[in-house]
């Protein structure tokens, strides 16, 4: 299993490091600590653009060699970087229209990181070529396993720009989408407040007007440039696949920040690695979404440096961040905690964010492996290198392991594109929030869960929850239907097929295309401020632990076919249907027109166990987070306690400790924010 840090050698040269008349001496030292740290891999490089080509076609990679012949000295391995997330000054000088026109017309400037048009042709160029010498100049090293292409794709919303570039980029990919002007027409629907056009050049790009552009024309801007930012990194992946055909190839990803489909640009990378701030966050369910986003990226045809299956954390925030209002230190143990969770959910390598503090630039005072003084505290490095020797322990059980998960949610970036657009019905609903009630009720019952686009094969799961699918195609709606058909049990909610893929509304009712999949008809909706809420009244045998109230949104439902679960308690639609459940083909259709609060979330999968064979992974007390990564013939288990006092659990038969070696069995006591690794006992036996 790789283990490593993110290490910039160049902020560590005389005189910030080093000597006179050895500069780059510190990167001895740095290297011996690594090894000592149980450091196997590092990544380097991505911002070195303007330090490999200091002026115009001068190269010089020699500096990085030297690098990493030192890290392949103390058996260290090498993630290189592309460097183009940074141009160097030169580059903007000497061609000033490669820089970011705003949606205002106003140039954003050099002399940061990302200051870059992505649709510049000069900047396309210019981009090619210094990551085919890179490529050329050290793709034999021995030390180097893997590229990472860029850093931060489209950060510092750097999504969009408005240059003359981009002007002809997006017209051109109308043309290529619509074939012919009546048709983009009709389809974006222009002849609102008279918008018609008669040329693809007279397609506006929705820079800043009087009022909101026409939203089907933004949502197409959205996947224009999320088609542009996939198409970037797939040219340097073509370099880089070309010359050294045996390094997959990644970027780091967040969870699903930025505006670019992230499953697209997924699909032109080997494997995907990914960023955590979790040390920062204080709610392990909202973490834990997230790292489940972000596995879920992809799901097949993954190629890692050792042939594993998970995906990567080549950012793992090893201390505070310095973006936030207040940056707090990271507590002793949440650290460690905190990386066993990105394991246990299916990551085969963690490399943590930074090596040390830079003495220099704008984060001099984000948290790191080390601090600027290598004589001061060690308490991070300390914490570092202990998770290094645990990793190496239980290396070999989790070798080919992966999470299987028995539920999904379906997430499209359309979808929440269109949700994000001006003069929505209800400002105060995000779908983020409620997808994330969902999953944090799956979460505290210990339920796996994948993500998906609607349009995936979701024949594998037990249950699909669709939260507010607003934007639904007719092709998405027919396979959630032969989901259904085939026995799956779907959940669908209010604000869904309100509207097509080309931000059309339907004439025919709502939900658009699924009405018969649910057996009702929406016939009105009425959204309400946070300040107010209706209540459910519940029918049958859905169990309920408190009163549920219905908030932000209240569908108007008129029942066909459906069974009604609960209906609403007050206001002119009392006793008109909030909850119902269809029989379709082999499988079951809900419906909750309504949001609720965290408790009925709890309660309806408390539900959806007993009627869909869901099974938690392990019995243990509310506030142990458990998750399992699986082989033929082997389950391993990660108990979480990310309580600040001990949490006791009890095990019927004795279980393997995988950091121990011990057998558990009985009461065990799991410490503040400890961790707990286990499989079963060979010989497990129930206890009497």
């Amino acid at each position: 299993m790789y283990f490593g840090v993110d290490y910039y050698p160049e902020h560590w040269v005389f005189p910030y490091g080093g000597t006179v008349e050895n500069p780059e001496a510190q990167w001895t030292q740095d290297a011996q600590l690594m090894h000592a740290a149980g450091v196997n891999i590092v990544r380097l490089g991505e911002f070195s653009w303007g330090l490999c080509e200091k002026e115009d076609g001068k190269f010089n990679f020699d500096w990085l060699r030297r690098v990493m012949d030192l890290l392949g000295d103390h058996g260290i391995q090498v993630v290189l970087g592309t460097p183009t997330a940074a141009p160097p000054i030169w580059l903007t000088k000497k061609h000033p229209e490669i820089l970011p026109i705003d949606e205002r017309g106003l140039v954003k400037h050099e002399g940061t990181r990302r200051a870059v048009c992505l649709n510049s042709d000069v900047y396309w160029t210019f981009s090619k070529r210094i990551v085919e010498n890179m490529a050329r100049a050290l793709g034999d090293h021995p030390q180097l396993i893997a590229w990472q292409i860029d850093n931060g794709i489209a950060g510092n919303f750097t999504e969009a720009s408005f240059n003359e570039d981009t002007r002809r980029d997006w017209h051109g990919w109308l043309e290529a989408k619509y074939e012919t002007i009546e048709r983009l027409n009709d389809c974006l629907g222009l002849r609102h407040w008279g918008q018609l056009v008669s040329a693809w050049n007279q397609v506006p790009m929705p820079m800043y007007s009087p009022t909101v552009h026409n939203p089907a024309l933004t949502l197409d801007w959205n996947r224009f440039c999320s088609d542009t930012i996939v198409q970037f990194v797939g040219m340097q992946a073509e370099i880089l696949r070309k010359i050294t055909p045996d390094k997959p190839i990644t970027t780091n990803l967040r969870a699903l920040r930025h505006k670019f489909d992230h499953f697209d640009l997924a699909g032109v990378l080997d494997f995907v690695s990914i960023e955590s701030t979790a040390a920062i966050k204080s709610r392990p369910a909202e973490i834990a979404c997230e790292i489940d986003m972000l596995r879920s990226l992809k799901k097949d045809g993954i190629k890692t440096p050792d042939g594993d299956v998970g995906f990567w954390v080549i950012e793992q925030k090893a201390g505070n961040v310095n973006w936030q209002e207040v940056n707090s230190v990271v507590r002793p143990g949440v650290l460690r905690m905190f990386t066993y969770q990105l394991v246990s959910r299916g990551a085969t390598a963690v490399l943590f964010f930074r090596w040390r503090q830079p003495r220099i630039g704008s984060e001099k005072y984000h948290g790191a492996v080390l601090p600027h003084n290598l004589e001061g505290s060690r308490r991070i490095y300390r914490e570092v290198a202990q998770i290094g020797e645990e990793l190496k322990i239980l290396a070999p059980a989790l070798k080919g392991t992966k999470v299987a998960a028995e539920a999904c949610i379906l997430y499209s970036h359309d979808n929440e594109w269109t949700l994000q657009q001006p003069n929505p019905p209800n400002k105060f609903f995000s779908l983020r929030e409620h997808i994330q009630l969902f999953h944090t009720a799956l979460h505290d019952r210990n339920i796996v869960v994948d993500f998906a686009r609607p349009g995936e094969d979701l024949a594998k799961y037990k249950i699909v929850v669709a939260p507010s699918l607003h934007l639904l195609s007719a092709g998405d709606a027919d396979r959630l239907k032969l989901y259904v058909q085939n026995g799956g049990t779907l959940i669908g909610t209010f604000n869904t097929g309100l509207v097509d893929e080309h931000c059309i509304a339907p004439d025919s009712g709502l939900p658009h295309n699924l009405a018969d999949l649910f057996g009702l008809e929406v016939q009105e909706f009425d959204t309400l401020p946070p300040t107010e809420e209706n209540h459910l009244t519940f029918k049958g045998a859905f169990p309920t632990s408190h009163l549920h109230p219905a908030k932000l949104w209240c569908d108007l439902i008129e029942p066909k076919e459906c069974q009604v679960l609960a209906t609403y308690a007050k206001d002119f639609y009392a006793g008109k249907p909030a909850i119902t459940m269809n029989t379709f083909g082999l499988g079951k259709a809900i419906y909750i027109g309504t949001q609720s609060h965290q408790h009925f979330y709890h309660d309806l999968v408390a539900w959806l166990r007993n009627m869909g064979g869901l099974h938690p992974l392990l019995k243990v007390p509310e506030n142990i987070e458990v998750s399992m990564r699986e082989k033929e013939g082997s389950r391993v288990y990660f108990l979480l306690n990310h309580q600040n006092s001990p949490v006791r659990v009890q095990f019927y038969k004795p279980m393997h400790d995988f950091l121990t070696g011990n057998m558990v069995v009985g009461n065990y006591d799991i410490q503040p924010h400890g961790v707990l690794v286990i499989d079963e006992h060979p010989e497990a036996k129930p206890v009497n």
